[in-house]
């Protein structure tokens, strides 16, 4: 399933914080990108990966 709303993450903020985006691509990855730079394109990851990232960061 892809969807291409991007969910920003719960800790950002007005106060410019250090944000990502992130949704669920095509082929079962992630796409993250920076919330203040958007134009600059995303990243591409597999979406396990992702999840262990998050998991980890906790």
């Amino acid at each position: 399933m892809m969807t291409e709303s991007w969910e920003k993450s719960s800790y950002s903020n007005g106060s410019g914080g250090h944000c990502v985006e992130a949704r669920l691509a095509a082929g079962g990855t992630a796409a993250v990108r920076d919330t203040q730079n958007r134009e600059l394109g995303h990243l591409d990851l597999p979406a396990a990966e992702w999840v262990a990232f998050l998991r980890s960061s906790r």
